[in-house]
């Protein structure tokens, strides 16, 4: 695969995110845990050495860039930025002139101009003269005050004199400029240095004064130059033919061409993208944006950085052009350790491929935004992230946060007032919820599954041991109601929305599953549309398939007045079980069906058997981030067990055991024994591979902070982890969050 190329990269979390870069070497595993810490990355006392009054270092998102093709190779991009939608409409932008062949991208030398003030001069004339007749000497002192730099091929290379005479109102002066190649440095300290020195001997052959010495930021001679070639027929989308959108994005770059107010906003959209990449790579941005509005300016008036037209293919054609000195050594650049993971994830071996890549990224930017402008215009698709925003602005809370920003774009009011509205109802339906017990939590509601966690005992009960499970108070619910033709299923926080047409084969688990429902209730004839509102957390171990699979038989049994039992339910739900995750234990199928505390052992018929607990239990769930696959985890669990049966039966009873022995524990409600035997549990889990680092990690975070008993829960390979919390499970839940992960209070029996 591709290097830059991640399909559904957005869906995944930040750690599935970071080991995919892992996996593919893109980063070390150090650097893995580096970006994982997130907070960790630049320390208070790093940042006091590089400026002053420091008081705490300030965060902005770092996120990724995908699909570059440069020169003929695959780059990820690193972009700091806070406004929504730039990372996503400029990997979509590369994507598209990928496929046409990517982006070709020149720099010339990276010369940096040092500007040397002389004034009192006699004869302005023989001083230039003068000071050109002496250049080499100039030049050798210059570089003599850097010998380092010279021999890495860099240094003074030349020299200039402008002078300023007659202008009303202003001194005479000439001006001495020295062109230094910096070479992979920014260089500004350099240059200002090389200015220092050669002026008391430019004042020597000028018999004038020299004033300021100071370097230019209008770097003109870096410039980069950008050009991308898009196939016509790959423009079309929502209606608008190819040739409509190219045309658009030609007349939309023509405005800003001619108009200096238009061609602020468009080249501000350019910054956005390069911006980005200058932060992340530590470079200052500030003098790069300088740069780049003093060229657009560079003749009579204001205009774009970027020129769209049609070449005699009839393709698409676009160029940018723009100064770029840019640095990817230096003390500044070193001095950050982020900076050193952010060089190894773009692949870069030098400050020409950087700014190769930053030429891309601006112009990238710029046909993204055109090309919005140009068809739906951006508002649409700002929609979604404007969402986020505005529910993150009044403060929802992250278990309710997804369902807010859907019922705001439902509502089209995507204000603060509708989302603190919103949020109010859905908090209220919440608590009312959470006074119920688990079982009548949802039955005023749609037809539902219930969610669940295992105290002891996943894996072994595969294996015929006993496990002791309880509902949580969070559920799938699901609505059927007629459709005009096939099975049209709708899981809008998954990002599911499909048609399944009778007779065709599906591959995903999901599709299988509902084929399956459909086929066992004689419902494959029906045109319906099916419609999920899951309030787990998916493949998180909480028993999601089977709350998914519950559910919508549930939802179908309403809606065909099949008046299923529970038995059927669960009969059924067990098979779609079967289908997701190949030799389930059926314990998830019977906690989405009952949704009682219970002792459970396979068999047939299983053994069910009711718990009763005096008061109900405080817990910490855990999510970890990482998605679970607990058809894995159990293949990879009995693919051991088949290569070593005596060892794995020994841990397998010794599971049982524990699972048995908390029953006993939960009937005296002794929490501190229930805990106890959940952290022994957690190690043998540990011990038969299916525990993770980030689970580990969970687990050390919630003992730490209190918690009696700490362990994974299902399948394990990711998911979450539970914690056994009677006292302060706020304290372990906000410790959980600062680690970075996602937290949820609740409580069971």
């Amino acid at each position: 695969m591709e290097k830059s190329r991640f399909p559904k990269f957005y869906q995944l979390s930040v750690t599935q995110r970071l080991e995919m870069l892992r996996d593919r070497g893109v980063i070390t595993a150090e650097d893995f845990q580096l970006l994982k810490a997130g907070k960790k990355v630049l320390k208070v006392d790093e940042a006091n050495k590089m400026i002053e009054n420091v008081i705490g270092v300030f965060g902005l998102p770092l996120g990724l860039g995908l699909n570059f093709l440069v020169n003929g190779r695959s780059h990820i991009v690193p972009m700091v930025v806070e406004e929504p939608s730039i990372v996503a409409a400029v990997s979509s932008a590369a994507k598209l002139i990928r496929e046409s062949g990517g982006f070709t991208s020149s720099y010339s030398e990276p010369l940096l101009f040092g500007q040397i003030q002389v004034v009192n001069v006699d004869h302005f004339s023989k001083a230039r003269s003068a000071v050109l007749q002496n250049k080499e000497e100039i030049l050798n002192l210059a570089n003599g005050l850097h010998p380092n730099m010279v021999a890495r091929g860099g240094g003074a290379k030349d020299i200039e004199v402008v002078v300023h005479t007659g202008n009303p109102g202003r001194s005479d002066m000439m001006i001495v400029n020295l062109l230094v190649d910096t070479r992979d440095a920014m260089g500004a300290n350099l240059v200002n240095s090389m200015c220092e020195g050669v002026a008391p001997l430019i004042e020597k052959i000028t018999n004038g004064t020299v004033f300021l010495r100071i370097l230019s930021n209008l770097a003109d001679r870096a410039l980069i130059k950008t050009k991308a070639v898009i196939n016509v027929t790959s423009l079309g989308m929502n209606g608008y033919k190819g040739e409509q959108v190219r045309d658009g994005i030609i007349l939309a770059n023509d405005f800003a061409c001619i108009d200096p107010y238009r061609a602020t906003t468009h080249n501000k959209g350019i910054m956005n993208g390069i911006d980005a990449v200058a932060i992340a790579t530590g470079n200052d941005f500030r003098s790069i944006e300088a740069a780049a509005h003093a060229y657009a300016s560079r003749g009579n008036k204001y205009t774009s950085l970027t020129q769209w037209s049609k070449n005699e293919d009839g393709n698409l054609e676009g160029y940018i052009e723009l100064p770029m000195k840019i640095g990817t050594v230096g003390g500044s650049l070193e001095s950050n350790p982020a900076i050193k993971v952010v060089h190894k994830i773009l692949g870069i071996k030098n400050s020409a491929e950087l700014a190769e890549i930053m030429g891309a990224v601006g112009l990238a930017q710029n046909f993204a935004a055109l090309k919005a402008l140009a068809t739906d215009g951006i508002q649409r698709g700002h929609m979604s992230l404007h969402a986020r925003s505005v529910a993150m602005a009044v403060g929802t809370p992250e278990d309710i946060f997804d369902e807010v920003v859907e019922k705001l774009i439902e509502s089209s009011e995507i204000k603060n007032w509708k989302a603190m509205e919103i949020t109010r109802e859905l908090r209220e339906r919440k608590r009312i919820r959470e006074k119920l017990t688990p079982d009548e939590s949802f039955q005023n509601y749609l037809p539902s599954g219930f969610g669940k966690i295992i105290l002891l005992g996943e894996h072994a009960v595969v294996y015929g041991s006993h496990a002791v499970a309880a509902p949580i108070p969070l559920a799938i619910e699901a609505k059927v109601e007629d459709f005009h033709k096939g099975i049209h299923l709708v899981i809008p926080r998954w990002g599911v929305e499909q048609t399944l047409h009778k007779g065709i084969e599906h591959k995903h688990s999901v599709f299988k599953s509902l084929d399956l429902i459909l086929e066992s209730l004689n419902l494959t004839d029906k045109d319906v549309r099916i419609e999920v509102f899951p309030h787990i957390p998916r493949a998180m171990g909480l028993g999601g398939s089977a709350a998914l699979a519950v559910s919508i038989i549930r939802a179908l049994s309403e809606h065909f007045k099949l008046n299923l039992s529970d038995e059927d339910v669960n009969r059924i739900a067990y098979a779609s079980e079967q289908v997701v995750h190949g030799t389930p234990s059926g314990i998830d199928n019977t906690m989405a069906t009952y949704g009682k505390f219970i002792l459970y052992k396979k068999g047939d018929p299983p053994l069910i058997k009711k718990l009763h607990i005096r008061e109900p239990i405080p817990i910490v769930i855990g999510l970890s981030g990482v998605e679970g696959l607990t058809a894995k985890t159990v293949a990879d669990v009995r693919k051991a067990h088949e290569a070593n049966h005596d060892l794995y039966d020994r841990i397998f009873s010794d599971i049982d055991s524990l699972a048995l022995e908390s029953v006993k524990a939960l009937e005296k409600y002794d929490l501190a024994r229930l805990g106890e035997l959940m952290n022994i549990n957690q190690g043998l889990l540990n011990a038969i591979k299916v525990s993770t680092w980030e689970l580990e990690e969970l687990v050390e975070i919630a003992r730490r902070n209190g918690a009696l008993g700490a362990k994974l829960t299902g399948g394990g390979g990711g998911g979450a982890m539970i914690a056994l919390c009677p006292d302060h499970p706020e304290e372990v839940a906000s410790a959980i969050k600062n680690a970075g992960y996602k937290a949820l209070i609740a409580q069971i029996g």
